[in-house]
């Protein structure tokens, strides 16, 4: 035991990062590998410390085009950062994803900075 188990909940909020993505995209550009790189690390961690946890990899977008077309996109997203996470060693079968395409923002402001920051793959723990 690390001693630092805490919570399923405080470790995913704690350890994992989001993976940010660029316009219309769901490429994982070099920030976002970097991410989830350290991402797997902490997740292997959690799995081994949490046995029955299963983990979400949640995608998101910003607030521009449909409602349908961030659905899309969303679940794009985050299917790009479980495939990554899987080719990490990651198992796939714990890794459950979910669009939210533009209907949970980090931010609600009209600026690309705070677009940028809706436009991610969140984590959040399965049940």
């Amino acid at each position: 035991n690390t001693g630092r188990m805490g919570t399923l909940e405080s470790r995913v909020q704690s350890d994992l990062k989001d993976a940010l993505f660029d316009y219309d995209s769901n490429d994982i550009r070099d920030d976002a590998r970097a991410a989830l790189t350290s991402n797997a690390t902490s997740l292997k961690q959690i799995f081994a410390d949490f046995p029955g946890a299963s983990i979400n990899v949640e995608g998101h977008c910003d607030e521009r085009g449909s409602a349908e077309y961030n659905l899309g996109l969303g679940d794009r997203r985050a299917s790009s950062a479980r495939d990554f996470l899987v080719q990490l060693g990651v198992p796939a079968d714990r890794l459950h994803t979910i669009s939210y395409g533009k209907e949970r923002p980090a931010c609600t402001e009209s600026s690309e900075s705070c677009w940028q920051r809706n436009r991610r793959a969140h984590f959040s723990s399965g049940q």
